[in-house]
């Protein structure tokens, strides 16, 4: 009996192991898949992401802006800031939050600035 149940507990490992490495394989797949997709400009915008700790998406989130404008970006920064100034009841944490989606999104304005003087300094062939 006590076999029986060793045995049913090793195969049972087993699958759930080869189960987990599969699924694992297919996240690198994809996640390789995507970097590709991204080029030149996604490696600065990961570098970007890294460094500041969020993505872009998540500062976009933050700051409650779906384009890169930065008229809008700087008026939610403003906004959020005060509103969640310590002096006024607000919260340390999500204003640290909020300054550090600015920054991102600073970040990431700076990159396709570089892109855009980059596509003009290209010669046309």
């Amino acid at each position: 009996m006590a076999k029986y149940l060793a045995q049913i507990i090793v195969m049972g490992v087993q699958v759930v192991g080869r189960a987990f490495a599969r699924a694992l394989r297919q996240e690198f797949a994809a996640s390789r898949a995507a970097a590709n997709a991204r080029g030149r400009a996604g490696h600065q915008s990961a570098a970007a992401s890294s460094l500041s700790g969020l993505s872009l998406q998540e500062a976009q989130q933050i700051l409650n802006v779906s384009r890169l404008s930065p008229e809008e970006i700087q008026k939610n920064y403003e906004h959020l800031f005060k509103v969640n100034d310590k002096s006024v009841g607000g919260s340390f944490y999500l204003q640290s939050k909020v300054v550090r989606a600015w920054e991102r999104l600073q970040e990431e304005l700076r990159i396709q600035a570089q892109e855009d003087r980059e596509k003009e300094q290209m010669p046309k062939t």
